[in-house]
């Protein structure tokens, strides 16, 4: 067994594994072997930098070689820690979840704008597709008397979305259904709010390998055009027993037109667009045909 003096500081096994991951092809390789090595030598990033000249001990330099390794097969860094911070809150995730992501923090920002304007004292939210719970948890979090109907078509989802809500503290408040959409909800809504899936089916084999081969397809593939979740929902809208809410919804790079003429055959105007952080229009608010005109 070689003495310390023969073995790799910290700082070159992290140099080392960013060399790695650079020639995986991954896109982000620092920003990786940050997190996986926090993850396994239990350190912050200024502990990283204090202990670079350290030596680690065989056994959590085995738990970091077996986080790169994965890794370096392209699995996403999220999905090997388990977790992936969102808005306000980490969230746990599993095979059946898709990893919450930031452009859909649009999408919560714009929801929670329809809230406060809405000026209901308890609001009844449903988030369609709610899969880790993210955007139904966060609400949840800013809004301290609102209900959520979580539904997802994935009864794995749901346990997942379920421990998200105890470990955020609304649980009491976070109503978990498996169900195709707003199809088993009888109850007057205040608002709906939902990140369907939205890629073209023929898209989905040109996505990155990352997100192709790890992200549930039932969260992804939105039919042909990537637009049949919108026209279900309008559907059961359009026919709705629940009132009129206001329906938002995140949509994909280039869709607005199409799914404006969707609600709109439906019923609904777009009140509002709010763009993610890379400029693209993300997130719609759809308001009942006429509401803007009311006094």
């Amino acid at each position: 067994m070689p003495d310390d003096a023969a073995r790799p500081s910290l700082g070159e096994i992290l140099r080392m594994a960013r060399e790695r991951l650079r020639a995986a092809g991954g896109a982000t390789p620092d920003l990786d072997v940050e997190l996986l090595a926090r993850e396994a030598f239990a350190a912050t990033r200024a502990e990283l930098r204090l202990r670079a000249a350290e030596t680690p001990n065989s056994d959590t330099l085995a738990v970091f070689e077996a986080l790169l390794a994965r890794r370096e097969a392209r699995e996403p860094v999220h999905r090997i820690l388990g977790r992936r911070a969102f808005y306000d809150h980490e969230f746990a995730l599993s095979p059946e979840t898709l990893e919450p992501r930031p452009d859909t923090e649009a999408l919560v920002e714009l929801a929670a704008r329809a809230l406060r304007e809405s000026d209901k004292d308890a609001p009844l939210i449903a988030d369609l597709g709610t899969g880790s719970g993210a955007i139904a948890v966060s609400l949840l979090a800013l809004f301290p008397k609102a209900r959520c109907i979580a539904v997802d078509l994935s009864p794995g989802a749901l346990v997942t979305a379920r421990s998200n809500s105890q470990d955020a503290g609304v649980a009491s408040r976070f109503w978990p259904v498996a169900a195709d959409y707003l199809a088993p909800i009888a109850d007057r809504l205040d608002l709906v709010v939902s990140n369907p899936p939205y890629i073209p089916t023929s898209d989905i084999l040109r996505l990155d390998r990352d997100v192709r081969e790890f992200d549930p397809h039932l969260a992804l593939d939105g039919g042909e055009d990537g637009l049949d979740a919108y026209r279900a929902i309008a559907r059961q809208l359009s026919g709705s027993t629940f009132g009129v809410p206001d329906v938002l919804f995140e949509i994909g790079a280039g869709q607005l037109q199409d799914v404006c003429a969707i609600m709109e055959d439906a019923g609904w105007a777009l009140h509002e667009v709010a763009a993610d952080l890379g400029g693209v229009e993300r997130a719609l608010w759809f308001r009942p045909l006429g509401a803007d005109q009311l006094p």
